[in-house]
């Protein structure tokens, strides 16, 4: 059995090893300090015998490390190890920022469960289960206090308890689906040991309990201390499955273009808006004011255009009803059908029918009525007639589809 020292000994980086067995592109070392992939974190890059390895696994209780070439080395052979320090370091930073906010999210939301983390080059996610949604300012307030975190210079640390002990621990959080690398066996012992993760008070400015930040059930690696993170950069949130949030933070690298990305487009935001950037919300607010106000003036005036246009169709009479038809470009149907029933009229002094094809291609029908004829029967008669399909009451009908042009459509209900 191997186990691999890196969540111990997180800050290895070169490192000599024995191999122990050689199967192809498959490396096993009597003792390794590369992480393999396992609970959301990824496995360590780097190099054995200068060969760039592919994956690391945990196998079998064995950790094996498969190599992008088949190396030429045997069983007994020393090798030179090397852990590529940058993706290492990124994933040390990562993962304990994946403690800070969750330890963030403690604090804001009641009976908060953890349900899982992951870590890719770019960003990192959080799943956590709330009885309550996170919204944004909820999601602001998450990296607000995740950052204060950081600042606060906390320790972090590490040890190996009974799983019973871990298990009592106040707040721990614990999820053995997901973190599977903190339950071990002791050398010593064949009782159960959990890996317990713990953010501790702040060095300076400190709860005012004193209590922890985080403590969790962790095989993964991680920094002394949370100012080693640097900023964590809350990125957005989504809802993978009933009842969890997922939450997605950078660090690093992305995290600062990220921060920088936002404040250049609120910049922006504020030149083009000819105010400074805190009044933005209200800024925007009274442009949302504005458009809606606009667009139902608008609505309102294409209505009576529409209407206009309606009331200037041609007629002819059908069996003592009074029919205005005619075509009309490229509207929304809903707006010709309410301009429609505008220009019928019950009490005869407008059109008993109004039918408005609508030109786009194929054609569509709106057709208006009194009552006295039935606007669904019309729209069954053209579908006969033109395919299609549609339907509606006897006042108000619609239909689309139809195999013909709009002027054929027009002379149709003009002869029929």
């Amino acid at each position: 059995m191997t186990v691999s020292r890196a969540p111990e000994s997180p800050t290895v980086r070169t490192f000599e090893a024995t191999v122990a067995a050689v199967d192809g592109r498959e490396v096993e070392l009597e003792e390794t300090y590369f992480y393999p992939e396992g609970g959301g974190q990824p496995a360590d890059r780097g190099t054995i015998d200068g060969i760039e390895l592919e994956t690391v696994q945990k196998r079998d209780d064995t950790v094996v490390h498969a190599l992008e070439t088949e190396p030429t080395l045997e069983r007994g052979e020393h090798v030179e190890c090397v852990v590529d320090d940058t993706f290492r370091t990124y994933c040390m930073r990562a993962h304990t920022a994946s403690h800070v906010v969750y330890g963030a999210a403690r604090r804001l939301y009641d009976d908060l469960g953890y349900a899982g983390f992951d870590i890719n080059a770019e960003k990192v996610r959080v799943d956590l289960t709330t009885d309550e949604p996170i919204d944004d300012e909820g999601l602001v307030e998450l990296g607000r206090r995740s950052n204060r975190a950081v600042w606060d210079a906390r320790p972090v640390s590490w040890e190996r308890l009974p799983a019973a002990e871990a298990r009592g621990l106040e707040n721990i959080a614990f999820n053995e689906k997901t973190e599977e690398g903190a339950m071990a066996t002791d050398d010593a012992s064949t009782s159960e040991q959990v890996r317990v993760v713990t953010i501790g008070a702040a060095t300076v400015g400190a709860d005012e309990d004193g209590e922890a930040w985080d403590v969790a059930a962790c095989g993964g690696t991680h920094v002394e201390n949370t100012h080693q993170i640097g900023p964590i950069e809350v990125l957005d949130r989504s809802n993978p499955g009933e009842g969890v949030t997922r939450v997605e933070f950078a660090v690093g690298p992305t995290a600062i273009d990220h921060a920088a990305s936002v404040q250049a487009n609120a910049r922006e935001a504020s030149q083009l808006g000819g105010v400074p950037v805190a009044e933005l919300p209200s800024f925007v607010a009274r442009l949302q004011d504005e458009r809606e106000t606009y667009e139902a003036e608008l609505e309102r005036l294409e209505g009576e255009v529409v209407t206009t246009r309606l009331a200037e169709f041609s007629t002819v009479d059908r069996d003592g009803a009074t029919w205005a038809i005619g075509s009309v470009d490229g509207l929304d149907s809903n707006v010709v059908g309410d301009a429609a029933r505008d220009v019928v009229s019950e009490d005869g002094a407008g059109s008993d029918v109004v039918a408005a094809v609508i030109t786009d291609q194929p054609p569509s029908l709106v057709v208006a009525s009194t009552g006295d004829v039935d606007a669904g029967a019309v729209i069954d008669d053209v579908t006969d007639s033109f395919g299609g399909g549609g339907g509606g009451r006897s006042t108000l009908a619609q239909g689309g589809g139809f195999d013909c042009d709009a002027d054929d459509l027009v002379s149709y209900l003009r002869d029929r």
